[in-house]
């Protein structure tokens, strides 16, 4: 999905020429729009997706497929490693702790510990909660996330790391920072109470 960049278009022409991949391109609509677009023209039962800066490793798909076929889970992420803008992967890879899903739901009350580059999920999912919210610039996998949450669908994770997620200093988490905390703001004050009185009804049970 090209969401009107001019950069490297000779290569995606290149790519649309090949006949395996499909690109398509629109006018510049923000990342929610892109991924929605994407999503609705999507054929198979899994989707994932991958910013143009981040790598996916080669077995990727094929590990966190059977991961969702073997957990039946609709959604899932896993870990990953950064690297910087020449490419390089930081030795020790990013992992959460190991921990209940009533931790998970803990962690998510602090910060967004979902990298939305290392998701998977079902189309049947993502049409069920009806994509992401496109007048959310920079946040709109946060509250994603959140929603599929409160609906009743867990996360699944595994562990190992399975994308190349880049840090660089033009990255949109550094170049918009305080327009990232206001929507972050607006989201918690919107869904934190909802995920609040879950964790205590887990709490409760465990």
């Amino acid at each position: 999905m090209n969401d009107g960049s001019e950069r490297e278009t000779d290569v995606l022409y290149r790519l649309e020429g090949a006949g395996r991949i499909q690109v398509v391109h629109q006018p510049n609509r923000g990342t929610a729009s892109a991924l929605n677009a994407g999503f609705r023209l999507a054929k198979g039962q899994y989707a994932a997706w991958l910013s143009s800066d981040d790598r996916f490793r080669p077995d990727k798909i094929e590990k966190q497929v059977r991961f969702m076929q073997q957990s039946g889970c609709s959604i899932s992420h896993t870990a990953f490693r950064r690297i910087n803008g020449e490419g390089v992967a930081e030795m020790r890879p990013v992992v959460l702790a190991e921990g209940t899903m009533l931790q998970f739901y803990r962690s998510l009350l602090l910060s967004n510990t979902v990298n939305g580059c290392t998701v998977m999920l079902t189309r049947t999912l993502f049409d069920r909660m009806d994509g992401f919210n496109e007048r959310l610039p920079y946040t709109h996998d946060y509250e994603l996330w959140l929603r599929i949450i409160l609906a009743g669908y867990p996360i699944g994770y595994l562990r190992e790391p399975l994308t190349d997620y880049r840090v660089h200093s033009a990255m949109g988490t550094i170049k918009h920072g305080a327009a990232i905390e206001q929507e972050l703001e607006n989201i918690r004050n919107k869904y934190h109470p909802q995920l609040q009185r879950l964790v205590t009804v887990l709490e409760g049970r465990a």
